[in-house]
């Protein structure tokens, strides 16, 4: 992710230069510095769902309001983590009771 030196704004990649939306302020693209950047693509699920190595989900509370995108049970357990800005509604972290399959929801 590159951030606009002119305002701050988030800028996004066109060819061989980074172009703010906001102001209109091009960069020139950094390949080397941009392999150290990660993007969504090359993470695995795993990553994006897990915050830290062995999760217990089970005694956590359970919801009966949603539905296993792998097995289609009607119950999980969940915990509440806050993983975006204080402003921002948190994200609920579930595991299906049946299959043990983990996603995220975002309120």
């Amino acid at each position: 992710m590159q951030f606009c030196p002119e305002c701050g704004s988030m800028m996004k990649a066109e060819g061989e230069e980074w172009v703010c939306g906001s102001c209109g302020e091009t960069v020139a693209r950094d390949r080397e510095a941009e392999s150290e950047f990660v993007s969504t693509e090359t993470q695995s699920g795993d990553e994006l769902i897990e915050t830290e190595e062995g999760v217990e989900f089970e005694g956590k509370p359970t919801a009966k309001d949603v539905t296993c995108e792998e097995c289609g049970h009607g119950e999980a357990w969940y915990t509440i983590k806050q993983t975006g800005a204080a402003d921002e509604p948190p994200t609920r972290f579930f595991k299906c009771k049946e299959c043990g399959y983990r996603w995220r929801e975002y309120n």
